[in-house]
């Protein structure tokens, strides 16, 4: 108890005691590093994350307790055994990944050697380096925000280490580093709108971003499509010129599967585009509408059945293949946008003849002989291919099949498995019985795989379409008609395609019925996800999808028309010095204006120093001047107008001055500085 009594005062007294400044500034640094560093935690290899989190806290540690830095043998072992390991984890030391994670550990490391302004400095300019490295990997809103209260943080802790006297409260340190940034919007801001752009991604090199990016794939097996259905991300999104059509009549086309090995479905090996004119019959006008889709690793391109034309995309060649998919020359590695106009209403390819459609009615032999026998059956109760379509709709609708996301697993005949036992499954499962089933009827069908629907955004309009709204439905050729959609998932769950995949399932009661996810229409929740989705839009449509096509598109709306890149580069330089004088002026004429009085108090005074005289930081006017007089190496003009200077200054500073008595006492003061020489 005795011991308790003597240390707990002692923790208390040091607990009250003042941080020293050059602890508190070392310790706002390592915050602002915290910061930079924290994002990179979530693409690093776990040991790098650890190993910086230990390192900054070591550094932390002998911050507060005032310890030696540690020496350099010591940290140079662990620094070489880090490089080692680095290198073990990417097999390189070049590239992106590996590059930012040597620069995380030399800014780490590098903590634990600052002993002078120049390591400071080091430190700082690695962390803005740093900084960038974070948009290679996230380029979202909350990144940004982070960014600049990094970029705050930084700069707050820069100024803080350059104060020789009296250092501000934090408070004022923070509010002239963030008004240090303030300055520097605008600037950026004319720099972002005026820089000419290049195609590519904002950030970072194309093949390095979005490769882990799910999406539509070429082949398609019982549960890919219901595994996306389970992802929230975005897909594209559309901004409809004409009215949006009905959720029902959102089919965006994108894969057609037709090769069928008994389990899955693949496309056909053809990369070669129509080279003839594909017969598309049209009824009505079509829909106008821009196409906003995210990058992937896929080079396919979505529009509602049917586009009118190919869409265009710059410095990517595009295309549509015989069967009607529309295809890029190169992956989609980056956002890109595209105007489409769709009829809605169709015959694709009425006049084809029967002997080229032979390729849509093979099978797998030995696979599946129940729905073999089963599709026999139907088909000698009717010759009609229109009535053969209808009765396998009608045997979806009226058996106890159910639609759902997790489907039991299905042995080798899986289209038997399917229709006589488990009969539950996803859009997949309705989509290959049905064409199995046409196909052993001898009528030409396929898969087609793409979305179905999406959602519409009040708050922007603009139409949402997400990984969840993957869909697959069928095409049959009928004699006189041609292609025509029938999607048997509508057979079986019309919600889906009413409502959508996220419709359907906000009314289904979540975590046992316990809670409904079904939140309205009105929900001041659903409100608020909107207006996020609506600036998180934004964000992509301005600043990361900002295109030279975007950007001449902006010129053009402000009057400047079509130019070229010398001309915007001359304008650039325009804008950004008008934009560097509208902010000088203002700094120019707050600034502390010069007494005129004292500024030749300051001159006399640096006279006096030359002369071997320097006036002492405790001395005033007289004090100073009873020493000047005494001052054997001056002589007596010197001493007598020295004396008269520091009589005028001296009633000039403690008595109030006329403006108009002013230029007389400065004349005075500036004949006896040239006696004083």
């Amino acid at each position: 108890m005795s011991v308790l009594h003597k240390v707990l005062p002692s923790l208390a007294t040091r607990a009250a005691r003042p941080m020293s400044r050059d602890k508190a500034d070392t310790l706002l640094l390592l915050f602002a590093c915290a910061l930079v560093l924290a994002p990179h935690a979530l693409h690093l290899p776990p040991w790098i994350t650890g190993l910086s989190i230990g390192l900054m806290l070591w550094r932390g540690w002998i911050t507060f307790r005032g310890n030696r830095m540690p020496p350099r043998w010591l940290l140079l072992p662990i620094a070489v055994l880090a490089m080692a390991a680095t290198y073990l984890s990417f097999k390189t030391l070049f590239g992106r990944d590996a590059g930012v994670a040597m620069l995380v550990l030399l800014l780490t490391f590098k903590l634990l050697e600052m002993r002078a302004s120049r390591d400071l400095f080091v430190v700082v300019f690695l962390s803005f380096f740093l900084l960038l490295t974070n948009f290679f990997y996230s380029q979202t809103i909350a990144t940004a925000v982070l960014m600049v209260a990094a970029v705050i943080t930084i700069l707050t802790a820069q100024l803080s280490f350059q104060y020789t006297g009296l250092v501000p409260p934090l408070r004022k340190r923070l509010r002239l580093g963030t008004m240090i940034f303030a300055l520097a919007v605008p600037l950026t801001v004319v720099l972002f709108i005026l820089f000419p752009r290049i195609q590519g991604p904002l950030w970072g090199m194309p093949g390095d971003a979005n490769t882990g990016r799910s999406g539509l794939s070429d082949s398609m097996a019982p549960g890919n499509i219901a595994k996306l259905a389970l992802s929230g991300e975005i897909a594209f999104r559309v901004k409809f010129t004409d009215p949006v059509p009905e959720q029902s009549r959102l089919y965006w086309r994108g894969i057609v599967l037709g090769q069928y090995d008994g389990r899955t479905w693949t496309r056909r090996q053809t990369r070669n585009l129509q080279s003839k004119a594909i017969t598309l019959n049209t009824r009505g006008t079509p829909v106008r509408y821009q196409v906003t889709q995210e990058p992937g690793t896929q080079p396919w391109l979505f529009a509602i059945e049917m586009p009118q034309a190919v869409p265009q995309l710059p410095n990517n060649r595009t295309g549509v293949t015989p069967d009607l998919q529309l295809v890029s020359e190169r992956p989609i590695r980056e956002r890109v946008r595209y105007d489409v106009a769709s009829y809605l209403d169709y015959d694709l390819q009425p006049d084809e003849n029967r002997y080229s459609l032979q390729q849509w009615l093979e099978l797998p032999a030995s696979y599946n002989p129940n729905a073999m026998a089963f599709a026999a059956e139907m088909r000698r109760q009717s010759a009609d291919d229109l009535t053969q379509v209808s009765n396998v709709l009608k045997f979806f609708r009226t058996e106890k099949f159910s639609y759902t996301l997790e489907p039991p697993l299905l042995g080798r005949n899986g289209i038997d498995d399917f229709l006589f036992s488990t009969r539950a499954g996803f859009c997949e499962h309705y989509a290959a019985a049905f064409v199995v089933l046409m196909r052993a009827m001898d009528i030409p069908a396929r898969v087609v795989t793409g979305y179905q629907g999406g959602q519409l955004n009040p708050v922007d309009g603009y139409l949402t379409v997400r990984q969840s709204d993957a869909h697959a439905w069928a095409e049959v050729w009928i004699e006189k008609r041609g292609w025509i959609r029938v999607d048997p998932t509508a057979a079986v769950a019309p919600n889906r395609i009413a409502r959508n995949l996220a419709g359907a399932a906000a009314s289904t009661p979540a975590f046992g019925g316990l809670i409904n996810m079904n939140v309205g229409a009105n929900s001041w929740l659903r409100k608020i996800r909107f207006g996020w989705d609506a600036v998180n839009n934004g964000w992509n449509q301005w600043v990361l999808n900002y295109t030279p096509d975007r950007q001449k598109s902006l010129l053009r709306a402000l009057g400047l028309g079509d130019i070229d890149w010398r001309t915007m580069t001359a304008l650039m330089f325009a804008a950004g010095g008008v934009i560097m004088l509208l902010i000088t002026f203002p700094l120019l004429a707050n600034r502390r204006k010069i007494d005129p009085v004292g500024a030749a108090y300051a001159r006399l005074c640096k006279q006096m120093a030359r002369l071997g005289y320097p006036r002492q930081p405790h001395e005033g006017p007289r004090s100073y001047s009873v020493r000047l007089m005494s001052a054997p190496a001056l002589t007596q003009e010197q001493k007598h107008a020295a004396r008269n200077f520091l009589i005028l200054y001296e009633a000039a500073l403690y008595r109030p001055l006329a403006k108009t008595s002013l230029p007389d006492l400065l004349s005075k003061l500036k004949s006896l500085l040239k006696l004083s020489r």
